[in-house]
């Protein structure tokens, strides 16, 4: 009797471990969709995916998260200095931010290209 229920307890247990990282697994994906969602208006400037062409504005992709965090929150509090990006940057949270972030930091970042000639 003994052993059944010390089996019941293993599988119960392998249960739960299996559950969790499944569902740690489907939240990282989803901050990672809902940051993508955000990043889309930096697109526009900073290339497909974050990949610029030429690197002006600089590729985001690749980027660590913190620094991409803090060089917003400089924007934000006008401490670097920029065109547009303090306008940019305060229409953030401090969680988007961080969720801006982290979905660069996932994005391969691409081989380095040059404008095409009109």
């Amino acid at each position: 009797m003994k052993v059944s229920i010390m089996s019941g307890l293993v599988v119960s247990a392998a249960s739960v471990l299996i559950f969790s990282v499944c569902a740690v697994g489907a939240a990282a994906a989803q901050d990672v969709s809902a940051g993508r969602s955000l990043a889309a208006t930096c697109f526009t400037c900073h290339g497909t995916e974050g990949n610029s062409v030429g690197g002006v504005p600089p590729s985001l992709a690749g980027r660590n998260a913190a620094e991409l965090f803090q060089t917003m929150k400089d924007f934000q509090s006008g401490k670097r200095p920029a065109t547009i990006m303090h306008q940019q940057s305060r229409g953030y949270t401090d969680p988007q931010l961080q969720a801006i972030g982290a979905y660069f930091a996932t994005v391969k970042p691409a081989a380095a290209r040059v404008p095409s000639k009109p």
